[in-house]
């Protein structure tokens, strides 16, 4: 009889399930057969003898290697897309060129306050929540991390491509992977995976497969303090920049320049998405500076203005205009440093955000300005990075307007932002701001934030807020927001049929902290028994809804819950019958008739009796609110970064 090998999994700090909510748990250990198992998830150490990962549902564990395990590179990394559009090509990524940080290392040390990741970037006040991350080192075979991604549409790369054949040797810390286990407890094969948000848009994986680079190629590269203005700046040439700039300590200034950039023949995909190839004018060290320019570009992988690594980035009263895919207006990766004033920036293209991040995170500060994004799966904003936007006009007509992924912030402070994204059947739901985790590698885990003060919030299809497979916080201060006609929900915080491999099926809800602050609010709030909710209502806000418990994707249910805080001045406006888990009310409860509601305990205790048709049923009831954890507004000048 063969020896089973047992593997002892430790739950990790984030588990995407019922007992991740209770953050006061300790953690638990349990053990487990490894023999004739599939394991998928991001890789801790390996070795010769042993690979050591935490998978989807954060359990760490440690399966046996032997010289007959066989190594492979699975579909690439989509590069950071965004869910609501169609998957696209996808491409393994290039090796890091010269000048990108080659060698993976950590971007230098962030002013105090500073996100994690962030290169130069302004102080960030006590008690933001930072989105940063370091840069992901790059990898010396092309290969990158990520779960496969769904079907491909046609012109992708036909499934039965060859992949490179690989050692563990060429598989890092960090990695995402899927180990096959046999009958004797030792892997089978280990394939590194590739895959953003499966069917998505928004970033890079566009394309065939790329070969791997040694260098950026470049029409203009300045070497030297520079200083150029009245200009033509123009690059035909594949894959190729306009304007390139990565030379430290090097501070290049272009004012009133015209920079082109047109290929038929530029790939785009992850070496765009994550490293610039492409781009009309990247920064990966220094300082670049554009002033009174048009930028236009008509190739794949065509961005705007791109900075990575430890290159600045400073562009002002600039319009920006990109025609193809993987194409995004201003983009930070790697770790990169942007700041925006009133730019006017139209992207057409699919995977091609007006504002757009992708692997290894930056930061991006945009004062003012146009922002609008056309193609299918291409959010008016894309982060994977830290991102705070003022008075700036921001739309996405084909696409959500808003996708965070992982431990990334953005946060808008009078703008006005829309969305209009398609209802597609590889989704569970439609959306306009989206908060969650995808297993592709390209954004560390932990608390996604969409803060918004000020301004105005419009979806075109779709219910407003989705989050899932991750921990959230929104923050909304007296936004005016308007619901799609035909608005499904105004928050939804449940788990997922896990179609794009967003976690593992049953054990992938979020666990969500919503706060409107003087805020009115309209429409359903819907959660499930593996995601945890606490919603609070603060200074005179008004939710008019009803809180539904749907446990269509959390698998045999959890010990999840939902909590509303409602505060003395705030008020409820129920619509229909209610469950939630918790109910602490201080304020108001009526139905939109103004008659009261019935509370009634899940074991059969009267706490309020109403005249309203509808009754609202909880495990507890107070009628004072604990609001210790109700997050508050933070304000512009916070962020606000002077001009060059």
């Amino acid at each position: 009889m063969k020896k089973q090998l047992l593997a002892m999994v430790t739950a990790g700090a984030l588990l995407l399930s019922a007992t991740a909510c209770g953050k006061s748990e300790s953690e638990q250990s349990v053990t487990v057969s490894l023999a004739e198992q599939t394991f998928t998830g991001t890789v801790n150490a390996i070795s010769a003898d042993e690979i050591s990962l935490t998978t989807e549902d954060s359990g760490t564990v440690i399966i046996p290697l032997s010289p007959d395990t066989v190594f492979q590179q699975g579909q690439p990394s989509m590069g950071g897309q965004a869910p609501g559009g169609s998957a696209p090509d996808g491409e393994a990524p290039p090796d890091a060129p010269d000048g990108a940080m080659s060698n993976g290392e950590t971007p230098p040390a962030a002013p105090d306050g500073a996100a994690s990741g962030e290169a130069n970037a302004p102080d960030i006040p006590d008690g933001a929540v930072s989105g940063g991350e370091e840069p992901p080192a790059m990898p010396e075979n092309g290969t990158t991390s990520g779960q496969t991604p769904p079907e491909m549409p046609e012109g992708s790369a036909p499934a039965d491509m060859a992949q490179p054949s690989l050692s563990y040797e060429d598989i890092s810390q960090g990695d995402t992977v899927t180990v096959e286990v046999g009958d004797d407890g030792i892997a089978t094969s280990v394939t590194l995976s590739g895959g953003g948000p499966g069917g998505g848009g928004m970033g890079g994986g566009m394309g065939g497969q790329s070969s791997a680079l040694d260098s950026y190629d470049a029409a203009s590269e300045y070497t030297e303090d520079s200083e150029v203005s009245n200009s033509q700046l123009s690059s035909t040439g594949t894959d190729e920049n306009a304007v390139l700039l990565a030379t430290e300590g090097v501070t290049a200034q272009l004012n009133n320049v015209t920079i082109t950039r047109q290929s038929d023949n530029s790939t785009g995909g992850d070496s765009s998405s994550f490293y610039g190839v492409g781009a009309a004018a990247l920064v990966t060290d220094g300082t670049l500076v554009i002033s009174d320019s048009t930028i236009t570009t008509d190739a794949a992988g065509g961005a705007g203005v791109f900075s990575y690594g430890d290159g600045i980035a400073y562009v002002s009263d600039t319009s920006i205009t990109t025609a193809q895919n993987t194409s995004g207006g201003i983009h930070v990766a790697g770790g990169g440093t942007l700041y925006a004033w009133d730019l006017s920036v139209v992207t057409e293209g699919e995977s091609a955000a007006a504002i757009r991040s992708d692997r290894g995170s930056g930061t991006m500060v945009v004062d003012g300005g146009s922002y609008t994004s056309n193609g299918t799966g291409s959010p008016a904003v894309y982060s994977t990075a830290d991102i705070t936007i003022h008075n700036a006009a921001l739309s996405a007509t084909g696409s959500e307007a808003i996708c965070i992924e992982g431990l990334n912030t953005i946060r808008l402070f009078d703008c006005d932002l829309s969305g209009n994204m398609s209802d597609l059947e590889q989704n569970d739901c439609t959306w306009n701001v989206i908060l969650y985790q995808s297993m592709s590698g390209d954004s560390e885990v932990g608390n996604s934030t969409f803060e918004m003060v000020g301004g105005s919030l419009t979806a075109e299809n779709g219910g407003m807020f989705y989050t899932t497979n991750t921990e959230s916080t929104f923050v909304l201060s007296d936004v005016d927001i308007t619901n799609a006609a035909d608005s499904e929900f105004l928050l939804r915080c449940t788990g997922n049929a896990n179609d794009r491999g967003w976690g593992t099926t049953g054990a992938n809800g979020a666990d969500c902290h919503f706060t409107g602050i003087q805020q009115t609010l309209e429409g359903d709030i819907i959660w499930d028994s593996i995601s945890c909710l606490d919603f609070y209502l603060t200074q005179g806000s008004t939710l008019t809804g009803a809180v539904l418990q749907d446990e269509s994707y959390a698998g045999n249910g959890g010990d999840g819950y939902a909590t509303l805080y409602i505060d003395s001045d705030s008020t409820w406006a129920v619509t229909g019958d209610s469950t939630l888990t918790n109910l602490q009310c201080a304020g108001t409860i009526v139905d939109t008739a103004g008659n009261s509601v019935s509370v009634v305990g899940t074991d059969g205790t009267v706490y309020v009796t109403g005249t309203s048709d509808f009754t609202i049923t909880v495990e507890t009831y107070s009628d004072s609110a604990d609001l210790s954890g109700a997050s508050t507004a933070e304000t512009w000048s916070d962020y606000e970064v002077s001009q060059f």
